[in-house]
């Protein structure tokens, strides 16, 4: 399980003051546990996301982490803009102990990314980039994946086998969804939270926490 207790988090300001973004946060994600986040923009969503991975620290309080957790996949976010596809992929490879050869091939038969496998990642258009950052974050097997505003791009097939891998790869294992679409929760999530003004809300019921994020 993921354990978090009376999670702070601030930045200072320039000019003096501070950001509050989280505010005594307390929950717990258990294994098999699919969760939604939804709250509006710098609401602290992603901010909580990183903490859960332990790319950030808090303030204050604590995290325990029982489970491998991924990265939090997002947009540019795990990627070396300056190596190619391929060489990203090595790179995850060797930093998780998997197999070079196995973790290139998921990414190239999955990204279908041609020719541009061996291009700069900073060469890459928005969708190519998503396509990559799925296929080198669903190469490796995690315990609770943390997705943070990611949806497949690209045409439907493309997206429909996107969608069927997120829901393989989840299967049994635990979910963080961080997202604005609605329907995204609905269709991947079982229970969900609300973040405002540094608190975390959490229903077990998605529709419900939908109906509140909305009246905000």
């Amino acid at each position: 399980m993921i354990y978090f207790d009376r999670v702070s988090k601030h930045y200072e300001l320039r000019g003096g003051g501070k950001k509050h973004v989280l505010r005594n946060v307390s929950g717990i994600i258990r294994p098999g546990d699919a969760l939604g986040i939804l709250g509006r923009n710098g609401a602290g969503k992603s901010t909580l996301v990183r903490m859960l991975a332990g790319v950030e620290h808090p303030n204050s309080g604590r995290i325990e982490r029982r489970m491998t957790v991924s990265w939090p996949l997002a947009h540019g976010v795990g990627l070396q803009n300056s190596m190619s596809g391929a060489d990203n992929a090595r790179f995850i490879a060797r930093i998780y102990n998997q197999p070079i050869k196995k973790v290139l091939d998921f990414v190239e038969d999955f990204a279908e990314l041609g020719p541009y496998m061996d291009m700069p990642a900073k060469t890459y258009s928005v969708g190519m980039m998503g396509r990559l950052l799925l296929g080198l974050s669903f190469a490796v097997d995690f315990d609770c994946y943390l997705i943070d505003e990611v949806t497949a791009t690209g045409d439907q097939r493309f997206v429909a086998r996107a969608q069927a891998l997120l829901a393989e790869k989840t299967r049994g294992r635990s979910l963080v969804l961080v997202s604005h679409v609605p329907e995204h929760l609905k269709m991947y999530c079982r229970s969900a939270a609300v973040l405002n003004e540094g608190s975390l809300t959490f229903f077990e019921d998605v529709d419900e926490a939908v109906a509140t994020y909305k009246a905000l």
